[in-house]
């Protein structure tokens, strides 16, 4: 039974509080925007593709409370709760992807023949909640296509892979994105053993990551951040994968602090490397990854442990929640529910991909296996 972090069922939302991980699972509901922007802020509810749909679910909750008064009165009040909610965890491109698809359906909506506020309203919630089952067909998407690709490079050998922060069920609407490619490949029998870190300041990996593998039976064994190097020269890993918060148009990737220094000692051992991301998370507005603005986290996330001091006071902090991977060390390839792409020609296979709006695998040039 996969884990279930987001629940929705006739317009009420649950969510699952991941800083409770894995001691307690409570669940809590999510009646406004308010509620949503505030999870999200103290990720309870982390991950890009997670934090999107919670977003526009806290949204549509929202939204089915209230009436409005007018066509403009409803279109004014939805984008300015988007731009609100957008506001919590910036770096993460997923709520701003959702921002401009629901401003996009909006307007649709308010210009159909006959749309009156209750009917642009209905169909307005019913588009948000399509969102929760898009992204776990996106999710089985990427992980379908990352595991074949990985199985061609590795020459069909069982995959020993390494893996950071936590991309599974609970960074996503369901069943993951790195995690994902993971979990397809135990399923194929060709997964020998996952390793993953343990994702400091916020042990996003120890905490969360390696609660879903237990929980779902794969083999595996946790890490310290700074023992990557060590498992790579001991040949105990021939496969990276990572998610992603952002991917702009070159190819560099925002991603967990850590993510960085992982792609430089994979590539220094050979090991190939993979960012699994949908195009949701794709930004090609961007041209490179100096333009990403990184969010900076409080210094008690550094300096504290459950309340408790560990740091010396008076030492100075510096905390940012990610770092850019440049798209060289992307040595695997981008991996998009369209397929498997070289950093290099992603912007051109996912703009054919998005302009086909029907075919799963991008026309543009995919990596050679």
């Amino acid at each position: 039974m996969t884990l279930e972090a987001v629940k929705y069922r006739n317009g009420q939302l649950h969510v699952l509080d991941q800083l409770l991980l894995p001691h307690e699972t409570i669940y809590l509901e999510i009646r406004d925007t308010q509620d949503g922007w505030r999870v999200i802020k103290n990720m309870q509810v982390r991950g890009a593709p997670a934090i999107g749909v919670v977003g526009s679910l806290s949204l549509a909750v929202e939204t089915r409370k209230l009436n409005f008064n007018s066509m403009d009165e409803l279109a004014a009040w939805v984008e300015q709760k988007l731009e609100y909610l957008v506001s919590a965890r910036p770096t993460a491109v997923n709520m701003q992807d959702c921002e401009r698809r629901i401003n996009e359906k909006t307007h649709i909506l308010l210009n159909e023949n006959g749309a009156t506020i209750h009917s642009v309203k209905l169909k307005l919630v019913a588009f948000i909640e399509s969102l929760l089952s898009e992204d776990v067909s996106i999710n089985k998407a990427m992980a379908a296509h990352g595991a074949a690709h990985v199985l061609l490079q590795v020459a069909g050998q069982p995959v020993i892979a390494l893996t950071h922060c936590n991309t599974g069920s609970l960074a996503t609407a369901g069943y993951g994105t790195a995690l994902g490619v993971v979990r397809s490949l135990q399923s194929q029998g060709r997964l020998a053993h996952c390793f993953c870190t343990e994702t400091r300041p916020y042990n996003q990996g120890a905490r969360l990551t390696a609660y879903e593998l237990v929980y779902e039976n794969i083999p595996s064994t946790l890490i310290c951040d700074s023992m990557a190097a060590s498992l790579m020269k001991e040949k105990k890993v021939n496969a990276v994968f990572v998610g992603a918060d952002r991917v702009v148009a070159n190819g560099d990737t925002a991603n967990k602090i850590g993510t960085y220094q992982l792609a430089i000692v994979a590539k220094h051992h050979n090991v190939i490397f993979y960012v699994v991301a949908p195009s949701s998370s794709i930004d090609l507005t961007l041209p490179s990854g100096d333009k990403i603005i990184i969010e900076q986290r409080p210094q008690q996330e550094l300096t504290n442990i459950k309340g408790m001091r560990i740091a010396a006071p008076g030492i100075g902090v510096w905390n940012p929640a990610f770092d850019v991977t440049p798209a060289d060390l992307i040595t695997g390839g981008i991996v998009t529910e369209h397929g498997v792409f070289n950093p290099a020609q992603l912007q051109a296979g996912l703009t054919a991909a998005r302009r086909s709006k029907g075919i799963t695998v991008a026309t543009g040039q995919l990596i050679p296996s």
